[in-house]
């Protein structure tokens, strides 16, 4: 009796302790994590949806679908709500006990497939997600069956683990689900931190499995917290704070932690995807700018174009524009300026790089076809067609080439200067 006048106490006045100064927040920064989590599962979504069959993607679906329903049901506004339902004091607790230890499970499912990759269907792969089902499982049904026998009639927002710490089946019931959580938390963590120093791993999903490793540690430390807080009320001992203020604090930091590992390596792909295009899109400019002058118009601009559609715009256009100059270039032109590249330093392929600008540019100069013609033929009589395959599949490099105007003028120079050993027709 005097243990639950003192938890009384506790839970009307102000907490004190070490950690104290974090009781302030505890009502609210429990959706701070959720919605972390919710961002983190929105961002995953389409991917899970798409590609369903992928074991990994569901049990990170799983994951974090789970993660996000644990705080918002840890919240104390929640756990009055859940009690106020359903009548029963306290309910709440194996119900966020029973998401905690499902979550246990999700991280262990989740290791598996990440292990096992595509082998989802070995018989090794199943046997071990058959076993942490049905480990977990039982566990919570236990959790239900303790907290059926345990009475608990004192509803607790806050302190219900340290309250009734030393209540028979209630103990075993904080004690059954704090060493789920530690046993699932203590290999998925790690398991992640062998992977990070494996090595050949994509650096955003390196600093991803970085910030998962910190967020598992972190809950770790959430579990000595608590257990610790127990432990000393079964030794008559006060460490309550340990439970009430430093325990969700960590609890929320291991879940941004989280959420942040399984953000980052799909943000950091999408940016870098982005900014691929964007500097492929500006390479294109100076041959675009060419084409542009050439045709007497542009790409015509659409507001709600996005940067996949844009440089495939420019890209379809240069190309249509360039495939009649393609055509009537000269390629002795071109293997002139290919070796006067070379004999100035220049790599093989910046080499060829410039020597297909130059003639792109012979062609530009030269004026529009004579015979008002689609731009075909030799540009020479009896000399074969050009092969415009190259020309046109590479003319990222060509315009960056074009980007070197003091190169191309003496590679210029050099392959239209008289007395070369091949002769220029005009």
């Amino acid at each position: 009796m005097r243990e639950r006048e003192r938890g009384d106490a506790m839970e009307s006045a102000e907490a004190t302790g070490p950690a104290s100064f974090l009781s302030a927040f505890y009502t609210s920064y429990w959706w701070i994590p959720a919605a972390v989590l919710a961002t983190a599962l929105a961002v995953k979504l389409p991917t899970i949806i798409r590609l369903w069959k992928d074991p990994l993607l569901r049990a990170v679906g799983g994951l974090l679908l789970l993660a996000c329903a644990v705080f918002v049901f840890v919240a104390p506004s929640t756990i009055v709500w859940v009690n106020r339902v359903t009548g029963v004091p306290n309910i709440s607790a194996p119900w966020v006990y029973s998401l905690l230890t499902a979550f246990c499970g999700a991280c262990l499912v989740l290791i598996i497939a990440w292990r096992d990759g595509l082998s989802e269907r070995s018989a090794r792969t199943r046997r071990a997600t058959r076993w942490v089902v049905g480990v977990y499982g039982g566990v919570i049904v236990a959790l239900w069956v303790l907290f059926a026998l345990a009475d608990v009639p004192v509803e607790r927002t806050r302190d219900l683990d340290t309250y009734y710490a030393g209540t028979p089946f209630m103990r075993e019931e904080i004690l059954l689900y704090l060493l789920a959580h530690t046993a699932a938390v203590l290999i998925t963590s790690r398991l992640i931190w062998n992977w990070i120093r494996t090595g050949g791993f994509d650096v955003w999903l390196r600093r991803g499995l970085r910030f998962l490793g910190v967020g598992y540690a972190l809950n770790l430390a959430f579990d000595a917290a608590k257990l610790t807080a127990v432990v000393a009320r079964w030794t008559g001992n006060d460490l309550d704070w340990l439970s009430l203020d430093v325990a969700p604090a960590l609890a929320c930091l291991s879940a941004v932690s989280i959420a942040v590992g399984f953000i980052l390596p799909h943000a950091g792909q999408f940016l870098r995807e982005r900014r691929r295009i964007r500097l492929a899109h500006r390479e294109l400019r100076p041959l675009y700018r060419l084409m542009r002058s050439v045709h007497g118009s542009g790409v015509p601009f659409v507001l709600r174009a996005g940067p996949e559609l844009r440089l495939t715009h420019r890209e379809t256009f240069i190309r249509d524009v360039l495939l009649p100059l393609a055509r009537r270039t000269d390629e002795r032109v071109g293997a002139r300026a290919h070796r006067a590249a070379l004999a100035l330093g220049f790599p093989p392929e910046q080499a060829k790089a410039l020597a297909a600008a130059v003639v792109v540019l012979q062609a530009v100069d030269a004026g529009p076809d004579p015979g008002g013609g689609d731009g075909g033929g030799s540009p020479c009589e009896g000399c074969p067609e050009p092969d415009t395959t190259d020309l046109l599949s590479g003319i990222a490099a060509v315009s960056r080439a074009l980007g070197r105007p003091d190169a191309i003028r003496e590679v210029r120079a050099r392959a239209l200067a008289p007395g070369d050993t091949v002769a220029v027709t005009e």
